[in-house]
């Protein structure tokens, strides 16, 4: 598990409004984090779906029923439907693409970015992404809003990324010779993966000078490693441990990590979670019960009130010194970690301010092939704090150098990191 590259992703983000779409950690190919609660399934309707459309101006006829589906408005639906098939410029839009629009745009119109409508194709490469393998160049990819490119956030070693030398903070300009200004995060992916075997060519801006530079990567199937291992510092006796994401094959990996990384008497622990977009609560809690004293990990409320705690017996309390790294793009599962280790007092935050998403989402399959992902809770640390829209706060505050990367691969973060960790060990 031991290697010698890791990513070191850094962003800039607009705290302030939370506009920005965070979507930082998703796997070029077809990854997508699942944030909280990846893979809860809750069945909602008795009969599917399927074949919910049987043909142009028959959309509202199959829509009517419940409150929201007034008569009024399945007419209207009717009326756009016929104004369409009459007039629109291109005349093969199917009915399917039609209703998968009506069902994404209602779950737009809650206004809350995690929300989300999945189409079966869309849910199909959701699941199969779990698996840990995708076809892709092995690249963390995230969108900036400002500047409305999508940004290189980290390289998967041993991947085609890294093989054709991208690095973090490089901005894909073009993809196969085609803009990705203003493009969703989605429409950048599906225009990188592909089969295995074939290329994708990018245009990429570099450094801040944005020197443009023209790369062509092999696309292939890609292992998902969420755990990398390594140690470091002058006496290299501190055990470096990073965390891409919180998958269900997680917690081995970081027990495995640990195990390797006692083995070579590590007396201190860094554990790095910049640009780590979360995962699976059942996941972060188990690595949680890894390191914690004994007590509350997390908590979550519902709009009831309803109160469900997640509990550490704390007999695997870590016993050495601990130092998390964070940037603006550690985000849910990895604030439930780092806000928790805060809390605790069992270790030292240091990197940037956290990306503030405190709330949790659940999928709910409709049972026709499609499902919808919904935010149904806020969560809290173990001191009470929910830190949605404001993040946790590193303990030592410093921002990534992102020219010195480029030029050399310095990570100044993680060498304050160190140098954070060995006044601990002297002390």
């Amino acid at each position: 598990m031991d290697t010698n590259n890791n990513f070191i992703p850094q962003i800039p983000e607009d705290k302030g409004k939370l506009t920005r779409r965070f979507i930082a950690g998703i796997l070029v190919g077809c990854f997508i984090a699942l944030f909280i609660v990846a893979g809860i399934y809750v069945f909602l309707f008795a009969n599917p779906f399927a074949g919910f459309f049987g043909g142009s101006s028959q959309i509202a006829g199959k829509l009517g029923g419940g409150d929201l589906l007034t008569e009024d408005i399945a007419k209207k639906i009717e009326a756009l439907d016929d104004v369409i098939d009459e007039y629109y410029y291109k005349p093969d839009v199917s009915d399917e693409v039609e209703a998968d629009g009506i069902y994404k745009g209602l779950m737009d119109s809650l206004g809350d970015p995690y929300s989300v409508y999945y189409t079966e194709e869309e849910l199909n490469d959701l699941l199969s992404d779990t698996a840990g393998v995708y076809y892709g160049i092995g690249a963390y990819v995230s969108i900036d809003e400002d500047m409305g490119l999508p940004r290189i956030s980290g390289v998967m070693p041993g991947t085609p990324a890294e093989r054709a030398e991208l690095q973090t903070d490089d901005i894909i300009s073009e993809v196969n010779k085609e803009s990705t200004s203003g493009l969703e995060l989605d429409e950048v992916v599906s225009l990188i993966k592909g089969p295995e075997g074939t290329t994708v060519h990018l245009t990429i801006l570099r450094g801040s000078k944005r020197e443009q530079i023209e790369v062509d990567v092999e696309r292939s199937a890609v292992e998902v490693p969420t755990v990398t291992t390594k140690m470091v510092g002058e006496k290299e006796n501190i055990g470096y441990l990073q965390i891409t994401e919180f998958d269900d094959i997680t917690p081995d990996q970081f027990a495995e990590g640990m195990a390797e990384l006692r083995e070579k008497d590590m007396q201190g622990l860094i554990i790095d979670l910049r640009s780590n977009p979360g995962g699976s609560l059942q996941a972060v809690c188990e690595i949680a019960r890894q390191l914690l004293p004994k007590g509350l990990i997390v908590y979550t409320v519902d709009r009831d009130g309803n109160r469900d705690d997640y509990t550490c017996d704390g007999e695997h309390e870590i016993d050495i010194p601990v130092v998390v790294l964070v940037n603006q793009y550690s985000a849910s599962a990895s604030e439930i970690l780092s806000g928790a280790i805060k809390d605790y007092k069992i270790g030292t935050l240091v990197g940037t301010t956290t990306f503030g998403k405190g709330i949790v989402q659940r999928i709910f399959d409709l049972k026709d092939g499609t499902a919808v992902k919904l935010t149904v809770s806020d969560y809290y640390t173990p001191n009470g704090n929910n830190i949605h829209g404001i993040g946790i706060e590193p303990d030592v505050e410093i921002e990534f150098d992102a020219d010195a990367y480029a030029e050399d691969k310095t990570d100044n973060q993680l060498e304050k990191g160190i140098e954070v960790m060995e006044k601990l060990l002297d002390n």
